[in-house]
């Protein structure tokens, strides 16, 4: 089963905030769940989060970060 975290502990998850958690779940940028009035989300949506945004860095034949060689 797919832990359920509170915004407290999904902010605690990401490192941030809970501002910043209530503001994902406000833009819709993460899903959530609504248990009566409490709002949860899973970890699975969570993980996907951070991986949607992950960044690779450059690799060494581009030359550096204008690319040039």
């Amino acid at each position: 089963m797919n832990r359920l975290y509170t915004v407290e502990q999904a902010a605690e998850y990401l490192n941030t905030t809970e501002r910043f958690v209530r503001r994902l779940i406000a833009e819709r940028r993460i899903p959530f769940h609504k248990v009566g009035r409490y709002i949860r989300i899973t970890e699975t949506d969570l993980a996907e989060f951070v991986h949607a945004g992950r960044v690779d860095g450059l690799s060494s034949s581009t030359g550096g970060p204008t690319g040039r060689t």
